[in-house]
């Protein structure tokens, strides 16, 4: 009979570790690392260093070494570069370092590893602890390995973004805090995972896929919304948000997904296209997946998959509602890099993820991975919802005449440049829009002015400021032609003022100006701020209300807790005006 195992204790050198494998910004006192790279750990209680040492790494509810979640290794003279691996870095009378390594293609998640000593015929299995392993876009081996340096710090370690809407004809945008490495978001991810219809049906099945980030992809995308199962995000449309909050008024991921964990995972309340974009955004840059949001204007929705919008009007120019189809002023989705060894290296790179549900995909709401390439050489037979990505960027509109008493319909003109236009997305380590468009398609008007009047439009205004303008024309012979366009009006600015130098620990006080460009009284005002870094957790400021052209301060602290470049977000919001974003970098010295 062996020997009673000696519990030893565990060093997992968490600093050093957290360093070497980009994962220092993770607010956790368990060893997150990333695979195909070494970690060290040093242990005792082993006995004597001679002893013959067999290390076990397992995740999942049923590791097997078949389903690559469960490895058994010995101590080897050189890293492998296929297989969990370990080298002696140093041993002392009662002590032992090992460094460990992880195939590059390991299975992500949360590991426990033991070690057994084995002296005499003796076996003593005894757990060292767990540690969580994630992808690695730094390692040439990774599915997600991607090789410009700047690129990654940006898609992985960046927790500040900014994301574009509006329309083609006006271009806004706004900031969001993706907030991957803050609080507990790391155990979040790795409970949507846990949460999914793919783990609830066969949970160890779906662990051992988890080495495959097309898989992880596509699983999150149904997971990030609350169609089909415990999603995190409710969508809704209708304008009326009764029982949540209004899409427009959130400003970062973290709150919504630590809502939905303190729910007991039932969805938050309420998101649109932007909103599912960023949160899987987090989820996947968290994961260790370079992922960024990409916006689409005049983006087309296909619902019976014919990769063409048709629009119907009548001969007074209304529109009418007898087609599925729509065009969005504009639509957020994702991409995401990885290769694609299902398809050939051609199609790797960055893929299309889209977590707003819109329409099923093997019989759920989830969309992709679609390979950017395969959308612009219009390679739409290859997985996955490739026919519908492309739609959304280059379906052709076909306008039709409808008349009720006859049924019959005339196409009155098609036009093939109107869908997919100024597709954007923020530039590496700066502030501002990439145009991408020409990475999803190739290359493919007499003006005159009209007043309309504020009151002609105020009650037409939508929630995000936009107005649509139709024209039916009519031509002699009989030709129409129906003109439209959006009209986004320019939100009031904000001002933000730091009032002295940003310093660790030290006060320093902080000004927003508000201006009422219109001619009557703003009330409701709240200002909503945040920041990591530099607060802890979301202010929210009552503002009295601000009379006809008249400014706006409001003063309030910061006490920034870490150095460096910082970005303060803030949110005014009025009875007349809702959800005015800007944000400002603060530098903080200590």
């Amino acid at each position: 009979m062996g020997q009673a195992a000696m519990q030893p204790r565990t060093d997992w050198h968490l600093k050093e570790n957290a360093r070497d494998h980009r994962t220092s910004k993770f607010s956790s006192k368990e060893l997150i690392v990333r695979r195909g790279q070494a970690f060290t750990v040093t242990f005792n209680g082993t006995g004597q260093p001679e002893q013959n040492l067999t290390f076990i790494t397992e995740t999942g509810p049923k590791p097997s070494k078949l389903a690559k979640t469960q490895a058994t290794f010995g101590i080897s003279s050189t890293m492998s570069t296929e297989s969990w691996s370990a080298v002696l870095q140093s041993t002392s009378s009662n002590s032992v370092s090992i460094s460990i390594s992880s195939p590059p293609n390991a299975v992500i998640g949360r590991y426990k590893l033991s070690v057994q000593t084995t002296s005499s015929g003796s076996s003593s299995p005894a757990i060292l602890g767990t540690f969580v392993l994630l992808f690695n876009p730094w390692v040439s081996g990774d599915d997600v390995f991607m090789p410009n340096k700047a690129e990654c710090e940006e898609y992985v370690l960046e927790e500040f973004g900014i994301i574009f809407a509006g329309n083609k004809n006006h271009i806004n945008s706004f900031g969001w805090n993706f907030g991957q490495f803050q609080g507990d978001i790391l155990n979040i991810c790795l409970s949507m995972l846990d949460q999914s219809l793919n783990y609830r049906q066969d949970p160890a099945t779906d662990v051992s896929h988890r080495n495959d980030p097309k898989y992880l992809g596509r699983v999150l995308s149904a997971m990030v919304n609350a169609n089909d199962d415990q999603g995190v995000l409710l969508g809704n449309w209708s304008g009326n948000y009764d029982g949540g909050k209004s899409p427009s008024s959130w400003t970062g991921s973290s709150e919504i997904l630590q809502n939905w964990k303190k729910s007991g995972f039932k969805p938050v309340r309420y998101g649109q296209c932007w909103v599912f974009a960023a949160v899987l955004t987090t989820v996947l840059r968290c994961l260790g997946i370079p992922t960024r949001t990409i916006t689409n204007f005049s983006s087309a929705h296909d619902a019976d998959g014919n990769l063409r919008i048709d629009e119907f009007y009548d001969a007074s120019g209304n529109h009418l509602d007898r087609s599925a189809d729509s065009i969005w002023n504009f639509h957020v989705w994702n991409e995401s890099w990885f290769s694609r060894s299902d398809l050939g290296p051609s199609y790797s790179g960055w893929q299309v993820l889209d977590a707003t549900p819109q329409e099923e995909s093997g019989g759920i709401y989830q969309c992709g991975p679609a390979s950017r390439n395969a959308i612009k050489e219009g390679d739409v037979d290859l997985d996955y919802d490739c026919p519908f990505v492309f739609a959304e960027v280059n379906a052709d509109c076909m306008y039709w005449n409808y008349e009720a008493a006859t049924g019959k319909k005339t196409l009155m003109f098609s036009k093939s440049t109107v869908i997919g236009q100024f597709i954007s997305t923020k530039a590496v380590g700066r502030d501002d829009r990439v145009d991408v468009t020409i990475d999803y398609k190739y290359e493919e008007e007499i003006q005159f002015p009209i007043k309309i009047l504020y009151t002609e439009y105020q009650q037409q205004l939508t929630t995000d400021n936009t107005i649509q303008v139709t024209a039916l024309c009519l031509v002699e012979g009989g030709i129409q032609v129906l003109v439209q366009r959006d009209i986004t009006l320019d939100n009031p600015a904000i001002d933000i003022q730091v009032l002295g130098e940003a310093k660790v620990n030290k006060e320093v006080d902080v000004e927003v100006i508000f201006t009422n460009p219109i001619d009557m009284e703003v009330m409701d005002c709240v200002l909503q701020v945040e920041g990591n870094d530099l607060l802890r957790g979301i202010l929210e400021i009552d503002v009295p209300p601000v009379k006809a052209s008249e400014k706006s301060s409001t003063k309030f602290k910061l006490i920034p807790f870490e150095t460096g470049p910082k970005h303060l977000l803030v949110n005014f919001s009025c009875d007349k005006f809702a959800d005015i974003k800007t944000f400002k970098m603060v530098n903080v010295i200590d």
